[in-house]
């Protein structure tokens, strides 16, 4: 679980395109009820032949389960195969949420009014998230009120074919997707234009940059984990608020969760590696209180403790 073929941004995505239209199409004429069984399937392929995807799951279903009993049990095989089901689930929502299919009176938002505050302002920001439920639904709002431009940081090689599924599923939607590997100077520059023009970046406050100068340590479910922090240098950079946003299932339908972690992010320079922390660990304990309510949401299904600062993995996990 400590080797250099652990870390995410070298393994390979292993969606079928093919087989999430057939499951889609489906959908559109059966419902969800009647193609379940089928989910189940796809869940109960990849929980048998991804050896690194089912071990990172039982992984994090233990530390969950000492952490805090959100299981109710010492997680088995199936515990494993139920957090597979989540995340094909999850997968149908974002062809839902991307179609414009998902009905608008499933979802409810918590927090909504430290956004609708800055927008009311026309002020921009950095928006942290995490592979936690089905952040497309998120976007799928973005697309439809007024005033919100969203735009997304995405390490797109690692899911090129889900997107381009996204993509001619709405093909018209305002929200951007921003592929980059790295966010250097000029990057910066143009990210820190869309801020000070009122709009907002979204970036993954859960998948940590080869480079080991930027990530942190912050306690996640009982023991420490590496954190990125360029979102925390980009909020400071930009002089802007810093917001968390999650979208969980919620029995059948999803919540949307905002909340605000700064109102500006300043990093002194003396102070500035205590602060990248104080920041990470503020993030990681308000994920692992969402993940308390929905702990079959996570889906980062890599080695999350172990992230070597190099990578070279031929395995693979459900983009």
């Amino acid at each position: 679980m400590n080797s250099p073929e652990s870390h995410w941004s070298d393994i390979a995505e292993s969606t079928c395109a093919a087989g999430i239209f057939v499951l889609y199409g489906l959908h559109r004429v059966l419902g969800r009820g009647p193609i379940r069984p089928l989910l189940y399937a796809v869940a109960a392929y990849y929980w048998a032949s991804r050896p690194l995807a089912r071990k990172a799951s039982m992984e994090y279903l233990r530390r969950m389960q000492a952490a805090h009993n959100a299981i109710g049990a010492p997680p088995r095989w199936w515990h494993g195969v139920k957090h597979f089901l989540s995340f094909a689930e999850t997968l149908l929502d974002k062809l839902l949420a991307a179609s414009g299919r998902y009905r608008a009176e499933r979802l409810r938002f918590v927090g909504r009014e430290a956004m609708d505050a800055l927008l009311a302002r026309g002020q921009g920001g950095v928006l942290l998230t995490a592979h936690v439920g089905c952040l497309e639904l998120c976007q799928n709002i973005a697309a439809r009120q007024n005033g919100l431009k969203l735009n997304v940081l995405v390490h797109t090689r690692h899911a090129e074919r889900f997107n381009r599924i996204l993509r001619r599923l709405d093909p018209g939607c305002p929200v951007k997707l921003l592929q980059v590997t790295e966010v250097d100077a000029g990057t910066a520059v143009m990210l820190g234009e869309k801020v000070a023009a009122g709009e907002f970046i979204a970036i993954a406050g859960d998948r940590v940059p080869l480079a080991a100068s930027k990530t942190t340590q912050a306690e996640f479910l009982g023991n420490a984990a590496p954190f990125p922090v360029g979102a925390y240098v980009l909020a400071a950079l930009f002089n802007c608020p810093l917001l968390l946003v999650a979208c969980l299932r919620e029995r059948d339908g999803h919540v949307v969760h905002l909340e605000s972690l700064a109102q500006r992010v300043q990093l002194r320079r003396s102070y500035r590696t205590q602060q990248l922390a104080q920041l990470a660990a503020l993030f990681a304990q308000r994920l692992e209180a969402l993940l308390v309510r929905a702990p079959y949401e996570w889906f980062n299904f890599f080695p999350f403790w172990s992230q070597p600062t190099l990578a070279a993995s031929h395995d693979s996990f459900p983009a």
